[in-house]
């Protein structure tokens, strides 16, 4: 019984000060400002109304430069992509005008199927963020 009343006296004299140390306010707030409250809390509004419009237009302007250096990349990656053409070469005899076209399907056909294997990293690089 003795320990709870000293435990009890010790948590009040340990609150005490802490209470004392509240500030209390002793005039309205903003009553120094020149218009009073409500020409304080509308400088307030426009001030972060003009920081929240600044944050947005420099959100913009990142988003516009990411785009453009993004664009300049696919432009680089394409670039390199590009097939290089091989060397000239040597004048082939001259076929049959069937031989011809066999010859010209073939080419056709090889180059649809390399395209069809870039045209994945095109797919990749087109998808919705």
């Amino acid at each position: 019984m003795k320990t709870a009343l000293i435990l009890t006296g010790l948590i009040v004299c340990a609150a005490a000060p802490a209470a004392a140390q509240t500030w209390r306010q002793s005039q309205p707030p903003y009553a120094a400002y020149p218009g009073g409250a409500p020409a304080a809390i509308a400088d307030q509004h426009r001030y972060e109304t003009e920081r929240l419009r600044n944050q947005a237009q420099a959100n913009a302007a990142l988003a516009r430069q990411q785009a453009l250096e993004s664009r300049i990349e696919r432009q680089r990656i394409e670039a390199a992509r590009q097939i290089a053409a091989p060397p000239a070469a040597a004048a082939r005899p001259l076929y049959s005008a069937e031989q011809e076209r066999t010859l010209r399907e073939g080419a056709a056909e090889r180059r649809a199927r390399t395209a069809q294997g870039v045209g994945q990293i095109d797919a990749w690089l087109d998808r919705p963020n």
